[in-house]
C-alpha cells in the first residue's frame, strides 16, 4: 500500500443475534433495563446487581429503519437498525423516530423499542416485567416525554420507570467519589451540541444553550465539499463513506488560521493528504494486447456492425412494403370506381388528394427499391470480409460501403476506440496503462479540519449560530466570578462528536483566550465518550433500585400524566403544565356574580 493510501472499509453491520435472558436477571426482584436512546445509535443492555455488573451493553444499532417491500420475495416487515447491513442502497427509505435529539414518532419509537427488546430476549407480547432506565435529551419536551411514558406503560407495561439525561449520567461515570459537585458539560452528539452548567450537583436548566450543530452536519457539509472537488464520481461519496472520514481521518485544529497557512506548504500538504482509495474495476482500460489481436476484435466489431445495420434496413424494408401495399389497396379502391370508400380510406391516411396518394406510392417504390440493392450489396461485403481473412491492416476501401450504410455514428464508436496501427511501424508490445487506481482516488487535505471546525464556526456553512466558544463565554458572563472559577475547574467533554484528535486542546485554547490572566481550569475527556452515557445509566439503575423518589411508577403515571418527571442527580428539571383553564374560570364566576350585583341594584334604582 502506498504511503498515506487508505481504502475505505465500507462496513456492513452484521444482524444481531436474538439473545436469551438467562436466570441471571430473573431473579427475586426483576433486573432494570438501560436503554440509551440516542438519534445516531441506541444501546440496550442490562444493570445486573453484583461485584461484575456484566460487560458493554448488549445491543449497539443504528436508530433508524425501514419499511420492507412486499412482492414476489414476500411481505417483509420493518426492518431496524443492524438488520439493515448497508445502509446506503436503503438511504432513501430510511426514517428515524427524532426530530434533531427529540423523539417524535410514536410508531418508529415502537418499532425501535420492539427490536431492543426482542434481541435482548425479552418477550414484550404480554408486558415488560423489568424496570426501564431511559435517556432523554436535555430541556425535553412534555410532549416527547408524555409520548414515551404512554408507549412504555401502555403498550409493554412495565413497572417502573426512570429518565436522565444522557450527558448527565456520562459526567456522574467519569466523577470520581466525593469530588466536586460543579462543572460544565460540553456535549456534542449527532445532531446537536449542549453545553449544561452544574452547580451543586443540579442541573441549571435556565443557563443551558444548545447548537444546532453536529456530527450529522459536519458529514453533510464534507460531503458537499468532496463532491465539488470531485464531480466525477458524485454517486461514491456517499454520507457512510463521509462518516467513516470523519471517525478515522479528521481531527481538530487547535489555532484554524494557522493550520490552514501549514497546508499551503507543499511538503506539509504531501505528508498529511489522506488518499482515500475509491473502490474500481479489477479489470484495466487500455490493456496491452497483441496487433494481430486487435486486428482480430475490429474485424468482429466490424462484422457485427454490419450484421445490425443489414438487420435495420430489413425491418425498415418489411415497414415500407407493408405500407406500400395499403397504399396500393386504396389505389385499387379508385381504379374499380369506389368512390365513397376511397375518400373515406384517404381521410385515414390523412391525404388530401389522388395526386398526393401517388406521390406518396411512387416514393414508397423507389425507397423498396433502394433498400432491396442496399441489402444485397451488404450481403457481399459480408461475404468478402468473411473469406479475406489476412492478418495484415484490412483495406479501408472495402470498408467504405459499411460507412455508407451506418445510421447513426454512435453504432461505430467501438471502431475507433483503439487506433489502427501504421502499416510501416507495428505496435508496441508494452504500452503505457491509464492508473484507475490513482484516477479513484480523494485527496482528503484542509477537509480534514474543514469539517470538524463547524461547531467552532457554524458560518463555514452558512449558519447564523454561535460556536461552542462564545456559547461558553456566554454561559459563564452570566455568573459571578466566584461561580465562574468553580465552573471552569471541571469542564467536560463527552459525546461521540468530540472524539476528534485535538479537541480537548482546542477547548483549552479558546479558555486560555477568554479567562483572566494566570486564572487556572481543567479540561476533562469523557474515558469512552460514546458509551459512557450507558455505563453511568447503569450505575445510577444500580444505585438507586430501590429508592422510590427516583422512578416513576403506574399509579404516579395514572394520577399525574404521562409527562411527569421524579427529578435526581442526572434528570432534567420538572415542569409541570400548568392549566390556566381554571383560573380563568373562577375569574369568570367572579365576573358573571358582580355583573348580577350591578344589575339587581339598577333594576332596585329603576323601581
Amino acid at each position: 500500500m502506498a504511503a498515506n493510501v487508505f481504502p475505505f472499509r465500507d462496513a456492513r453491520a452484521a444482524p444481531d443475534p436474538v439473545l436469551e435472558a438467562g436466570p441471571a436477571y430473573q431473579g427475586p426482584l426483576p433486573v432494570p433495563l438501560v436503554l440509551d436512546n440516542g438519534s445516531f445509535q441506541a444501546r440496550a443492555g442490562w444493570a445486573c446487581p453484583g461485584p461484575d455488573p456484566g460487560p458493554e451493553p448488549r445491543l449497539q444499532f443504528r436508530a433508524v429503519c425501514a419499511r420492507g417491500r412486499g412482492g414476489a420475495r414476500g411481505g417483509a416487515g420493518p426492518q431496524v437498525g443492524n438488520a439493515l447491513g448497508s445502509l446506503e442502497p436503503l438511504r432513501w427509505m430510511l426514517r428515524s423516530p427524532f426530530d434533531r435529539n427529540v423523539p417524535v414518532n410514536l410508531e418508529l419509537q415502537e418499532l425501535l423499542l420492539d427490536y431492543s427488546f426482542q434481541h435482548l430476549g425479552v418477550s414484550s407480547q404480554g408486558c415488560v416485567d423489568h424496570p426501564i432506565v431511559l435517556t432523554e435529551a436535555v430541556c425535553n419536551p412534555l410532549y416527547s416525554r408524555q409520548m414515551m411514558s404512554e408507549l412504555l406503560f401502555e403498550c409493554y407495561g412495565i413497572p417502573k420507570v426512570a429518565y436522565g439525561i444522557d450527558s448527565l449520567f456520562s459526567f456522574y461515570h467519569n466523577k470520581p467519589m466525593n469530588s466536586v459537585s460543579d462543572g460544565l458539560i460540553i456535549s456534542s452528539g449527532y445532531q446537536c451540541t449542549h453545553i449544561l452548567p452544574i452547580l451543586e450537583g443540579r442541573l441549571d436548566a435556565r443557563n443551558c444553550k444548545r447548537i444546532n450543530l453536529g456530527g450529522s452536519q459536519a458529514a453533510g457539509y464534507l460531503q458537499r465539499l468532496l463532491q465539488l472537488k470531485y464531480p466525477g464520481h458524485l454517486a461514491a461519496i456517499t454520507l457512510s463513506r463521509m462518516e467513516e472520514i470523519l471517525h478515522e481521518h479528521s481531527y481538530v485544529a487547535e489555532d484554524y488560521g494557522e493550520e490552514l497557512q501549514k497546508w499551503q506548504c507543499p511538503d506539509y500538504y504531501e505528508k498529511n493528504v489522506h488518499k482515500m482509495q475509491l473502490p474500481f474495476p479489477s479489470k484495466l482500460l487500455g490493456s496491452t494486447v497483441p496487433a494481430e489481436e486487435q486486428q482480430a476484435r475490429r474485424r468482429q466489431q466490424l462484422r457485427r456492425l454490419q450484421e445490425l445495420s443489414a438487420r435495420r434496413r430489413e425491418e425498415k424494408l418489411q415497414l415500407d412494403q407493408e405500407r406500400l401495399g395499403r397504399l396500393l389497396c386504396v389505389q385499387e379502391l379508385l381504379e374499380d370506381g369506389q368512390m365513397d370508400q376511397f375518400h373515406k380510406a384517404l381521410m385515414e391516411l390523412n391525404m388530401d388528394s389522388p395526386e398526393e396518394l401517388q406521390s406518396y406510392i411512387q416514393k414508397l417504390t423507389s425507397a423498396v427499391e433502394q433498400a432491396k440493392q442496399k441489402i444485397l450489396q451488404a450481403e457481399v461485403t459480408l461475404e468478402v470480409d468473411v473469406v479475406d481473412s489476412k492478418p495484415e491492416t484490412p483495406d479501408l476501401e472495402q470498408l467504405e460501403p459499411s460507412l455508407e450504410d451506418v445510421e447513426s455514428m454512435d453504432d461505430f464508436e467501438p471502431l475507433f476506440s483503439e487506433e489502427a496501427p501504421e502499416a510501416e511501424k507495428p505496435a508496441p508490445a508494452v504500452q503505457p496503462v491509464f492508473n484507475l487506481a490513482a484516477y479513484h482516488q480523494l485527496f482528503v487535505g484542509t477537509e480534514r479540519i474543514r469539517a470538524p471546525e463547524i461547531i467552532f464556526q457554524p458560518s463555514l456553512i452558512g449558519e447564523e449560530q454561535a460556536g461552542i466558544a462564545e456559547t461558553l463565554q456566554y454561559i459563564l458572563d452570566r455568573y459571578p466570578k466566584d461561580v465562574q472559577e468553580r465552573l471552569v475547574q471541571n469542564i467536560f467533554l463527552t459525546g461521540g462528536n468530540t472524539m476528534y484528535p485535538g479537541m480537548k486542546a482546542r477547548i483549552e485554547k479558546e479558555l486560555l483566550e477568554m479567562r483572566p490572566f494566570q486564572s487556572s481550569f481543567q479540561v476533562q475527556l469523557a474515558s469512552n465518550p460514546v458509551l459512557d452515557a450507558w455505563y453511568g445509566a447503569r450505575d445510577w439503575a444500580l444505585d438507586h433500585l430501590d429508592d422510590e423518589k427516583a422512578w416513576v411508577t403506574r399509579n404516579e403515571y395514572e394520577e399525574k400524566g404521562g409527562e411527569y418527571l421524579k427529578e435526581h442527580c442526572a434528570s432534567n428539571i420538572y415542569v409541570p403544565i400548568r392549566l390556566p383553564k381554571q383560573a380563568s374560570r373562577a375569574s369568570e364566576a367572579q365576573a358573571t356574580g358582580r355583573g348580577a350585583g350591578a344589575s339587581g341594584s339598577g333594576a332596585g334604582e329603576q323601581g
